[in-house]
C-alpha cells in the first residue's frame, strides 16, 4: 500500500495541478516546491528560499511544500515539474542529465580543482546557458546548492589507489559519466535508487558506493560501510529547477524576487553546508565507526584523463569546458 499511495498522489496533481500554481483565499499565489530526501542543509536552503520569497513578494507568492519523497524520486520530480504538476523541485545535477546532455560536464571527475574553483563556476554567468539548456523542455534552472565532494566508501577496506576498485561493485547515480568514470577506476559500476543502496551494501550485493559525508550519516550507511577514502572525485551540484510556464506567468517583479530569493538561499546554504559536514564527519566516527582516510588524487586523475579528453573534444562542450578550467585560481 505504501507504494501505491505516492503513484495516485503524482496522478491527481498531473490532472489538478496541469495548468501550474494555485491560489489561496487570499488571492496570493502558491508555487508547489516537491523534492526528495536531502541532507539538513539543503533542506534549510529550500526553506529560505521560500521564506525570502514570501518576504520579497509581500506574501503576493508562497511557497507549499512536498518533501522526502512524498511525490517521488528525483526523476519523476523532473517530469512533474516538466509538466506543470510541480511547479518548483531540487535535484541533482546529474539526475539532469538525459533532460540535456549540458549537465553531464558536472559529472566530469576532477573538473573542479577545489571548492573555491567550483564556486567561482558555478557563481558565474557560465552555468547560465546550462540552466536554460531545458528551457524547450518546460523548466529551467534558478540556482545551485553546494552537494559537497564525492568519494568512495567500502564495506570491507578503503580505496587508496585506483587498482583498489578492480572488479568491485560501486553504486552510481543513473549517468553515464559516472558509470564511465567508475570503468576507468577498474571497478564494476552499478547503477541504483538511492533507497536500495542501503540493503544492498548490507546484503553484499554491492562493494561500496560513492557519495558525500551525508550518505554516511542520514541515509545510515556508515552502519555498514566502515571505510570512506577521500579521493574527492566530483563535485555534483543540487539543481533548483522551475517550471517555465509557471515561471512566464508571475509578474515581473515576482519573477525577479524568484531569482532573488534563488540566489540568496545560496549563499544561505554555503554557510549551513560547511558547519553540517563538520558535524556529520564527526557523527560518522563516533557514532558509526567510521574510517576516514586520505588519498593521493593523481593516480584517479591520471586514470579518469580519457572523459576529460572526450568534453575537452565534444561538439557543444568545447568552449564550456575550457572556460571551467581557465577559472582555475592558478591560470
Amino acid at each position: 500500500m505504501k507504494k501505491i499511495i505516492p503513484i495516485i498522489l503524482i496522478g491527481l496533481l498531473s490532472v489538478i495541478l496541469f495548468t501550474g500554481y494555485s491560489k489561496n483565499e487570499n488571492d496570493s499565489i502558491v508555487l508547489r516546491f516537491a523534492y526528495a530526501s536531502n541532507s539538513q542543509p539543503v533542506k534549510d536552503a529550500m526553506a529560505e528560499f521560500g521564506k525570502l520569497l514570501t518576504e520579497k513578494t509581500n506574501g503576493e507568492v508562497t511557497v507549499e511544500y512536498f518533501p522526502d519523497n512524498q511525490l517521488g524520486g528525483e526523476r519523476e520530480l523532473i517530469e512533474l515539474t516538466q509538466t506543470g504538476a510541480v511547479d518548483i523541485t531540487k535535484v541533482s545535477g546529474s539526475a539532469l542529465e538525459s533532460f540535456s546532455e549540458k549537465y553531464s560536464i558536472f559529472g566530469l571527475p576532477y573538473l573542479f580543482e577545489d571548492e573555491t574553483h567550483f564556486y567561482k563556476v558555478m557563481d558565474s554567468e557560465l552555468v547560465k546557458s546550462i540552466y536554460e539548456s531545458t528551457e524547450s523542455l518546460g523548466f529551467v534552472g534558478l540556482t545551485y546548492y553546494d552537494s559537497g565532494q564525492r568519494s568512495f566508501y567500502m564495506t570491507e577496506k578503503p580505496i587508496e589507489k585506483p587498482s583498489d576498485l578492480n572488479g568491485k561493485k560501486i553504486r552510481v547515480m543513473q549517468s553515464q559519466t559516472a558509470i564511465k568514470m567508475v570503468q576507468l577506476l577498474g571497478g564494476s559500476p552499478t547503477p541504483m535508487d538511492s533507497g536500495e543502496v542501503y540493503t544492498s551494501l548490507q546484503q553484499g550485493i554491492l562493494d561500496g558506493a560513492e557519495n558525500n559525508e551525508f550518505a554516511i550519516t542520514e541515509a545510515g550507511h556508515g552502519e555498514v560501510a566502515k571505510y570512506y577514502s577521500y579521493d574527492e572525485h566530483t563535485r555534483v551540484p543540487d539543481i533548483l529547477v522551475m517550471n517555465k510556464e509557471t515561471l512566464d506567468k508571475l509578474t515581473e517583479s515576482q519573477r525577479q524576487a524568484v531569482y532573488e530569493a534563488a540566489k540568496e538561499s545560496t549563499a544561505f546554504e554555503k554557510v549551513v553546508w560547511k558547519e553540517a559536514v563538520e558535524q556529520a564527519k564527526e557523527r560518522a566516527e563516533n557514532e558509526f565507526g567510521v574510517i576516514f582516510n586520505e588519498v593521493d588524487k593523481k593516480p584517479f586523475q591520471e586514470a579518469v584523463q580519457p572523459l576529460h579528453d572526450e568534453f575537452a573534444n565534444k561538439d557543444g562542450f568545447k568552449q564550456l569546458y575550457e572556460d571551467i578550467i581557465n577559472l582555475k585560481e592558478n591560470k
